[in-house]
């Protein structure tokens, strides 16, 4: 989500061929991307991947996924001022767009960038029902998706910034209903976020929906490289102070308790988190992200570090005195 933006398409060429002769199969993209969210720039990280694909002729050595935006008003600029919905109109000519920018005939995973209803996402807490709200049916967004499936357009759908209560009902009616099921779930996991924990992680386990997990990394705050107010040059939250979800006092200080951990067993704080992550029965993919080719190879040689004992009960010391500071 930084190509087009943060990355320039060459930097993006680059970090795709590493990743790819390093085993990495699976490509997450949005057509929102890349981040901050603009109208100028709306569309690039599709492009960069797309037109890499054409370039190295490699489209059946990946498994790519996209997601058609959710609705918020900071976003209409990508339905030409309409704030999206997932409706027929709006996702076929969301896909369609993403499938010209990624220069194929079809995404293997289709995702649903968050849910189309009020409810709890992107940190928000304490749910407030609004009992008139306007929202597209679950049902209504299934049967779309089943048509792009039956197309051949997409092979699998997947949801993101999920609830419980949304997951098992895209599962429910699609059983009801003999439309696609739900193969994959794309929410925030991470030390500082173990949100995902309480009731949705047995409902991945019970459906067999295999989360995605984003931000690993807590948007680079747990490499440390923020610790102590710090605010590197060129780094994302350095960048754009929009990104302050993972910057609270709470944070900080658990942060420090991980660097510390780290520390005193010889570890890379961020191989540890992402080593953390990857090590969780209900993960299917742990979604790196990175700026740098050094940071790239910090990420993808994380894969090779296991967790002792002694370190998966402290840190769960930590999670127990620093209860999820940044959900």
């Amino acid at each position: 989500m930084t190509w087009g933006q943060q990355n320039t398409e060459s930097e993006a060429f680059e970090q795709l061929d590493y990743a790819l002769d390093a085993g990495i199969n699976f490509i997450d993209t949005a057509e929102m991307y890349p981040v901050p969210p603009m109208a100028e720039t709306q569309g690039r990280t599709e492009a960069c991947i797309g037109n890499w694909l054409a370039a190295r002729g490699c489209r059946d050595k990946v498994i790519l996924a996209t997601k058609a935006v959710g609705p918020a008003e900071w976003t209409a600029h990508i339905q030409n001022g309409e704030v999206p919905r997932f409706h027929r109109r709006h996702l076929e000519g969301a896909l369609e767009r993403s499938l010209q920018r990624l220069q194929t005939d079809y995404v293997d995973l289709y995702q649903l960038h968050w849910p189309d209803r009020n409810t709890n996402y992107f940190g928000k807490l304490g749910y407030e029902h609004a009992a008139e709200e306007t929202a597209t049916p679950i049902e209504e967004t299934l049967q779309v998706l089943d048509d792009m499936v039956r197309a051949g357009k997409v092979r699998h759908i997947g949801l993101s910034n999920e609830t419980p209560w949304g997951l098992m009902q895209f599962v429910r009616i699609a059983e009801q209903r003999g439309w696609p099921r739900i193969v994959s779930i794309q929410n925030p996991y991470n030390l500082l976020n173990r949100s995902f924990e309480v009731g949705l992680a047995e409902c991945t386990h019970r459906e067999n929906v295999g989360l995605l997990a984003y931000s690993p990394l807590a948007f680079g705050v747990l490499s440390g490289k923020y610790l102590g107010g710090a605010r590197p040059e060129g780094a994302r939250i350095t960048l754009f102070s929009r990104f302050s979800r993972y910057t609270n006092e709470y944070a900080e200080a658990a942060t420090r308790a991980y660097a510390d951990l780290a520390s005193e067993h010889g570890l890379n704080l961020a191989q540890m988190a992402l080593a953390y992550v990857t090590s969780r029965s209900f993960v299917t993919s742990n979604i790196i992200g990175a700026t740098s080719m050094e940071q790239l190879q910090t990420d993808i040689g994380s894969f090779e570090v296991s967790l002792s004992e002694e370190v998966l009960k402290a840190i769960e010391k930590i999670h127990t005195a620093h209860p999820n500071p940044c959900p």
